[in-house]
């Protein structure tokens, strides 16, 4: 019974974290102090549900327990007195935390507000993007700092100072704990939507280590972006970046075989693909067109994904389609990592030759000449125009440039093929 009870716990924790240590920081105006004040009540919920059961409404009584934490705290710190009347006045002297009654309710809008100010404070600009990923996840993501330090594999004592090193940045440069309104919420989007981006990319392809993927990551920046999706719903660039990651999601499955090696796109099966997670992608790319406003880069993105989830046999993939997606992904955010998935695009559409015109072109940008992607695809594309020993030293020299020991294990196998006649298309788009 004691172990149903602390499963129990566990989930609500997991499901409930995020909103009580947000709702707190509205009241403490302290991320550190929030976050402390959710520990405490989830230490006290597992002292005491074991033993007198778990209570009709688990998330009010949680935050009704911070409160009380709080209440006793603020009574020592006379610098706080503000918010101890604040607190005072929320509660009803006599009431019991099990009681759900206004002082341990959780108003919606409060909680959508709530949610909303924690998670541009998490990707607020005076922290680095590696403390954004890392307060993200673990304010949103509800992840311990060694799950965090496991799905990047960065030694724990890294993550945890770069968390405690945000609190107090956030801290020091009293960063109001709000949602910012015209330009400033515009640039503050980008960085929220980036830092879910980076999350879910490091997820779906890890940049180092022994795997190919790490799905959890990919989980939990799809479990926050949907949460977002929600809290800003006239904001399109959150829907493409949502069906973006659905789609994507969507092939993990069919993304390694039975032994953890990988499988590129034009190889899966995708009847392995989730329906559920495609349908619900290309309906968030929906509610992004709907608002009609241009499209931006997650939506573009999100569009050039949904041209192959469309598609049930690969063959039949409308290239041409995704190159003129690509043409204006090109225009809204260009950057060379885009301009040499449009070079793929065009070797699927117009031949490759083509594509290999379109790389040559990108051979002398500095942020793709330690790329192994650039090699790895010029490796592809040297084999389909039969020039086999060429590619066999494109794949030896992306293998040597890759962090990640399956990627590698896949392009020495590659080398070792190149001299054989060329195949289908073996580069994700």
């Amino acid at each position: 019974m004691a172990t149903d009870t602390h499963r129990a716990i566990e989930t609500v924790w997991k499901l409930e974290a995020p909103k009580l240590i947000a709702g707190l920081t509205r009241i403490v105006r302290d991320i550190a102090l929030a976050e402390d004040l959710a520990h405490d009540a989830l230490v006290a919920a597992l002292e005491q549900w074991p033993t007198d059961g778990i209570p009709r409404n688990p998330a009010a009584w949680l935050m009704a327990a911070a409160k009380h934490r709080a209440i006793d705290q603020l009574r020592r710190r006379t610098r706080l007195e503000r918010t101890h009347e604040e607190l005072a006045r929320e509660g009803k002297a006599g009431r019991s935390v099990d009681e759900p009654g206004r002082d341990a309710a959780l108003d919606d809008d409060d909680l959508n507000d709530d949610l909303l100010r924690l998670i541009f404070i998490a990707c607020h600009p005076v922290l680095s993007v590696e403390a954004q990923v890392a307060l993200t996840l673990r304010l949103l993501g509800g992840l311990t700092t060694d799950e965090i330090a496991r799905g990047f594999l960065v030694p724990e004592p890294t993550i945890a100072q770069r968390i405690v090193r945000a609190k107090r940045t956030l801290a020091k440069n009293q960063v109001p704990f709000e949602v910012p309104r015209g330009a400033d919420r515009a640039a503050r989007l980008s960085s929220v939507l980036r830092v879910l981006y980076l999350i879910f990319n490091e997820g779906y392809t890890a940049t180092a280590g022994d795997e190919w993927a790490r799905p959890s990551l990919c989980e939990e920046a799809l479990r926050v972006g949907r949460i977002l999706a929600e809290l800003a719903p006239d904001e399109p660039e959150v829907h493409g970046l949502v069906g973006l990651m659905e789609i994507q999601a969507s092939r993990l499955r069919a993304r390694v075989d039975a032994s953890g090696r990988p499988i590129l796109l034009p190889d899966q099966n995708r009847a392995l693909w989730d329906p559920l997670l495609i349908r619900r992608g290309l309906a968030a790319i929906r509610r992004a067109e709907l608002l009609g406003r241009p499209h931006g880069p997650y939506v573009l993105q999100a569009s050039i994904a949904a041209c192959h989830a469309r598609t049930v046999d690969g063959d039949r993939t409308d290239w041409n389609r995704i190159v003129s997606l690509y043409d204006a992904l090109v225009a809204v955010a260009p950057s060379p990592v885009v301009s040499l998935n449009r070079a793929v695009a065009v070797g699927m559409a117009s031949g490759p030759q083509a594509g290999l015109d379109a790389i040559e072109q990108l051979s002398d940008q500095p942020q793709l000449r330690n790329y192994h992607l650039l090699a790895s695809v010029r490796g592809d594309l040297l084999v389909k125009v039969g020039r086999p020993d060429e590619a066999r030293g494109e794949f030896e020299r992306a293998a040597a440039l890759t962090r990640n020991a399956r990627e590698r294990q896949l392009l020495l196998i590659r080398a070792m093929e190149c001299a054989a006649s060329p195949g289908a298309s073996r580069s994700e788009v």
